[in-house]
C-alpha cells in the first residue's frame, strides 16, 4: 500500500513553508497536531506559542483532523506566534553579547595574524624582529585569556532544557571559542618557532 501524503502552504512571517504530512493508515487527513509539530521543526516555534488559521478561521482543536477545518491538498493557512518565550530572548541577548565581545577579540587576533605573516615575509629589520615577536606573543597570550574567560562565562550560563534556539546558540559559540583558542595555540607556536630560527641564526653570526 502507497503511503499517502498531503502538502500544504503555511506562511509564517514573509516566509512561506511547504510542509508534507503522512496520511493515517484508515484514510484519515493528518491532524492539526501533526501540522503544528511539522511546523515547530520547520519554524522553531513551540505548539503552545503557534495560533494556526485557514480561511480566518482559527484551527484550536489540536486531535482533530485536518479535513474537519476543510484543509486539503495543496491548501494555504497562515501561522502566527513566537518564536521564544521573552525569559529566552533574555538569554539569547546575553549569547549575542558574548557573541561580540568573541567577535572584537578575534579581530585583535586577525591583526596579530597578519603581522606576523608580515614578519615572517621580511618587512621589518632584522634587529627589530625579536622585540616585535615577543609582543605579538604577549598580544596573543591577551587574546586567548579573554577566549578562556568567555568561555567560563558561556560554560556558567545555565540554559533550560526546553530553551532550544539558545541551546544551539550556546553550543555553536562554544565551538567558535573552541576554534579561535586553537588559532591562539597555533600562531603561539609560530611565533616561537620564528624566535627560535632568529636566537639560532644571531647565535650562528655571533660565533
Amino acid at each position: 500500500m502507497s503511503v499517502q501524503t498531503m502538502t500544504v502552504t503555511v506562511a509564517y512571517g514573509s516566509t512561506k513553508h511547504s510542509i508534507t504530512l503522512t496520511c493515517q493508515e484508515d484514510g484519515k487527513t493528518p491532524t492539526v497536531k501533526d501540522l503544528s509539530e511539522a511546523l515547530c521543526q520547520a519554524t522553531g516555534v513551540p505548539p503552545p506559542s503557534q495560533k494556526l488559521i485557514f480561511k480566518g478561521k482559527s484551527l484550536k482543536d489540536m486531535e482533530g483532523s485536518l479535513s474537519s477545518y476543510g484543509v486539503k491538498e495543496g491548501c494555504k493557512l497562515m501561522m502566527i506566534g513566537k518564536r521564544n518565550s521573552p525569559e529566552e530572548e533574555v538569554e539569547l541577548k546575553k549569547l549575542k553579547e558574548f557573541e561580540q565581545t568573541v567577535e572584537l577579540t578575534a579581530k585583535k587576533l586577525e591583526k596579530v595574524d597578519g603581522e606576523l605573516t608580515g614578519l615572517k615575509n621580511g618587512f621589518l629589520a632584522k634587529d627589530l624582529q625579536a622585540e616585535a615577536l615577543n609582543k605579538l606573543d604577549h598580544r596573543v597570550k591577551i587574546a586567548a585569556e579573554q577566549f578562556m574567560k568567555i568561555l567560563e562565562q558561556i560554560d556558567a550560563l545555565a540554559v533550560p532544557e526546553n530553551f532550544n534556539d539558545c541551546r544551539m546558540k550556546k553550543k555553536g559559540l562554544v565551538k567558535t571559542v573552541q576554534d579561535f583558542l586553537a588559532k591562539c595555540d597555533r600562531i603561539e607556536a609560530c611565533i616561537s618557532d620564528h624566535l627560535s630560527k632568529i636566537q639560532s641564526k644571531n647565535l650562528a653570526l655571533a660565533e
